[in-house]
């Protein structure tokens, strides 16, 4: 006997993502309008930079308004994003006495966003989450686009869930407490943006990236839009990366490699410069880009205070094998997504973005950084 289940069904994920200045207060509004639909209390989760910076005055305005709150605060730092941090965000959730009524408010960069909103995929079964970014980074990357993930020993992003949060927040008034290192490197998730599908994009940074370390009102404003706009017009045509999607990648092959294999004294950004570069170096070798433009995106990435180089202190036998840890992987072959010039890129065989690179020919490219 045979019994079918048919559960067909169809879900609107749709979201807003607001970009502005000091949006603290619109964010309770929203909550008070019903934004996360009926959840009646909210764990706010921070890390301990942010936590005295944006997320303490969070949880004080909604405490005003009436709305339960209740603040989570994780270390600062990638080593955060990991399943035990996870467990102890959760932990903390079921002391509090939160349950399926609850909803999830993550304040801060892009290590907060991922490990908040997979907590959401997952307490309860699920529970809404919203996500206020307080860095470049999260604004163009982590925040958007409804991938959560932690980290394991062997690589980054390997376990985790799609899940889209209710609303992204993106104070740009945020970016004035950043280092200069923060901008930096969240500069290179933007840099990337020009580079796979924005050559205006690419075009403005080469004109005013150096106003943005001055958080300048009309050069932030710009970038966010453009990073959002680049984000959305690949997401919505391929949600679960069954395709396109995989190219928001560029640069992250070699990338997330670097940063593991750095044991994370790299940020995030940084080493998806490194990871650029010998992208660009690599379609330079099949004649995808020109010398030109591989000169044009390393002059920017070192405008950006950015490394073009593989540190010294970086074995280049681990890094090689590290690649293999990718999740582009498949069948025990390295793929990489690839520029075809500046602006665009390489669509190879049946619309397949991913192309099969052998271990000689990378470690070539790696040799030469």
């Amino acid at each position: 006997m045979r019994f079918n289940c048919e559960l067909k069904r169809v879900v609107d994920d749709s979201y807003d993502i607001e970009i502005g200045r000091s949006l603290e207060e619109t964010l309770v509004s929203d909550l008070q309008g019903g934004l996360c639909g009926r959840a009646s209390r909210f764990a706010v989760v921070t890390d301990s930079n942010v936590e005295g910076l944006y997320a303490d005055k969070i949880l004080s305005l909604l405490t005003a308004a009436g709305l339960r709150a209740d603040l989570i605060t994780i270390p600062a730092g990638e080593k955060s994003k990991t399943r035990e941090m996870k467990a102890f965000v959760e932990d903390k959730m079921l002391a509090l006495g939160c349950r399926r009524d609850c909803a999830v408010i993550a304040v801060g960069g892009g290590v907060v966003t991922d490990l908040a909103g997979f907590v959401a995929g997952t307490f309860g079964r699920g529970v809404p989450f919203v996500n206020y970014a307080t860095t470049l980074l999260s604004a163009a990357d982590a925040s958007v686009g409804g991938k959560t993930a932690v980290d394991t020993p062997l690589a980054t992003n390997l376990i985790g869930m799609f899940n889209q949060p209710k609303k992204v927040y993106i104070d740009i008034d945020t970016w004035k407490t950043l280092p200069r290192r923060e901008i930096a490197s969240g500069l290179a998730e933007t840099i990337k943006h020009g580079c796979l599908g924005d050559l205006e994009l690419f075009e403005y940074l080469e004109e005013n990236i150096e106003r943005v370390f001055d958080c300048d009102k009309d050069v932030c404003e710009y970038i966010s839009e453009h990073n959002c706009a680049v984000k959305y017009n690949v997401v919505m045509q391929d949600e679960r990366e069954s395709g396109l999607r995989e190219i928001l990648n560029l640069g992250h092959t070699v990338g997330r490699a670097v940063e593991t294999v750095s044991d994370y004294r790299l940020l995030h950004g940084e080493a998806v410069a490194v990871g650029l570069m010998a992208q660009a170096r690599l379609g330079q070798s099949l004649q995808l880009m020109t010398a030109d433009e591989v000169e044009r995106v390393e002059a920017l990435l070192k405008r950006a205070e950015l490394p073009v180089k593989i540190p010294e202190y970086i074995d280049r036998e681990e890094l090689l094998d590290k690649l293999y840890t990718d999740k582009k992987v498949r069948n025990g072959r390295l793929r990489f997504v690839l520029e075809d010039g500046i602006g665009k890129m390489k669509c190879f065989s049946d619309g397949n973005y991913g192309l099969e690179i052998e271990r000689e020919q990378i470690a070539k490219i790696l040799d030469k950084m």
